[in-house]
């Protein structure tokens, strides 16, 4: 039987985003200035972030309106479609129903321009001309320079060295959107140039990427810098997931049991999971979650809840969230969107809750989910999706194993179509499982801020 595809109208899209913060019953911890060690203040976040988005970040209103201008692009790739995977039930011989919700047809292809077109956005109404950021694998490099170009803002983009060299085609992507793409260290700033100076082949990470975009915009006041994962604001604006998939699942007359997301800083996880979630605490049906991440980068899953700069150079605000310390600098695997060293507060929070429960998976295991998942349904998953793939097909396994008929929901945040090199080396026997060596965890979180 054909998967069964369930695709809202148009005029179906959300009009506002999901706030989980109205509905968790503890706040989350506060967040604090990097020199004083107290409760950062809204206006400290001024020469970074444009006010609107700071709004965002500290509102714990629980709907928040889309703008006209940001719903009227969203409408060119969303409402996205939600699939039932059929045929992967078949192969696995499950009785679980499994369900996915499809990010991949925006235009960068995959779930990032939900929040870079609104950051996008809000800068440019404030009179910014410039922003800066980094980027893992390139999803959310290529989405902001995307979205730079439609609002008429310079795009800078700092991407972590080892993604530079393995995806190209994101690199060359970003740049035909118009932005400027730069490997990550660098000599262009003084934080990439200290990481140079003590290792000159530094592979790069997500923490040092940061910082040099951060040192930028603060340095230049016509410059901005903006996040695609970890922060509230971006975590608010990818529930239109979520939302979609609520009404989707509606129309197939049912309701998932578990919902998968693959994690890194956690964006996507938090845009298919939080709606669900909310709907929970506010007296509905309770939905086991499932947060998976790479065993090369275990956040969740061995990094303690803790107190920890967002970078490397420790330009940042601390905020409390999974972290295997700021210092981290993770194998150069090819999941490179989550190579994070730590989690989103928000997420971090849902987890130390126990709202959702965190896996770790090998990278074989889900390299090979994603080419059972391509050929039982026609998309090939970028490697950082292939976890939530992995972590379905565990649940469903266990299904079969347990004689359950549940219903699985996860979301494909991406399609693989720029990551050919990494199933290249999979099926050539090149890739290796690396489980990160409990000592260089611990030698990267001894330098934890003593709050």
């Amino acid at each position: 039987m054909d998967t069964v595809k369930y695709l809202l109208a148009d005029d179906a899209l959300p009009t506002h985003w999901y706030n989980l913060q109205a509905d968790l019953p503890e706040a989350l911890p506060a967040v604090l200035h990097p020199a004083t060690g107290k409760p950062i203040a809204e206006s400290d976040l001024t020469p970074l972030f444009a006010k609107a988005l700071i709004d965002q970040e500290f509102s714990r209103e629980r709907w928040i309106e889309i703008p006209d201008a940001v719903r009227s692009i969203l409408l060119q790739w969303r409402c996205t479609p939600l699939y039932r995977a059929r045929r992967l039930e078949q192969v696995l011989d499950t009785p679980a129903k499994i369900f996915y919700k499809y990010e991949g047809v925006s235009p960068s292809g995959s779930h990032k321009p939900n929040t870079a077109v609104p950051q996008a956005y809000y800068n440019q109404a404030e009179g910014i001309r410039k922003i800066a950021t980094e980027t893992g694998a390139g999803q959310w490099g290529s989405s902001l320079a995307m979205a730079c170009q439609i609002f008429g803002l310079e795009c800078l983009v700092y991407m972590v060295k080892v993604s530079y060299n393995q995806k190209p085609y994101r690199r060359a992507l970003m740049e035909a959107y118009g932005g400027q793409c730069i490997a990550s260290p660098s000599d262009t700033t003084d934080s990439g140039r200290a990481i140079l100076s003590k290792d000159p082949d530094c592979t790069g990470s997500l923490g040092i990427a940061i910082s040099e975009a951060v040192e930028v915009a603060a340095k230049n006041p016509d410059t901005r810098y903006c996040l695609g994962s970890v922060l509230n604001h971006v975590m608010l604006h990818q529930t239109i997931i979520g939302l979609e998939a609520q009404s989707q699942m509606q129309m197939a007359g049912d309701y998932p049991d578990v919902i998968v997301g693959c994690t890194g800083g956690g964006s996507n996880y938090a845009g298919i999971c939080f709606p669900f979630l909310g709907e929970q605490l506010r007296g509905g049906k309770k939905v086991r979650l499932l947060a998976v991440e790479p065993a090369a980068c275990p956040t969740l899953t061995k990094g303690p809840l803790a107190y920890d700069y967002g970078d490397t150079a420790k330009l940042t605000p601390l905020v409390k969230m999974h972290t295997l310390g700021s210092g981290f600098v993770p194998a150069g695997f090819h999941s490179g969107g989550l190579r994070y060293h730590g989690m989103a507060p928000m997420v971090s929070h849902v987890v130390g809750c126990g709202y959702s429960d965190a896996r770790a998976i090998n990278q074989l295991e889900c390299f090979s989910a994603g080419l059972t998942f391509a050929r039982a349904e026609g998309i090939l998953p970028a490697p950082e999706a292939t976890h939530a793939v992995a972590g379905a097909v565990q649940e469903a396994l266990r299904c079969k194993a347990e004689g359950r008929s549940e219903t699985i929901l996860f979301n494909l945040c991406g399609h693989g179509h720029f990551d050919m090199q990494a199933y290249m080396d999979y099926q050539a026997g090149k890739l290796v499982d690396y489980a990160y060596p409990e000592a260089e965890i611990a030698m990267a979180l001894a330098g934890l801020p003593q709050v």
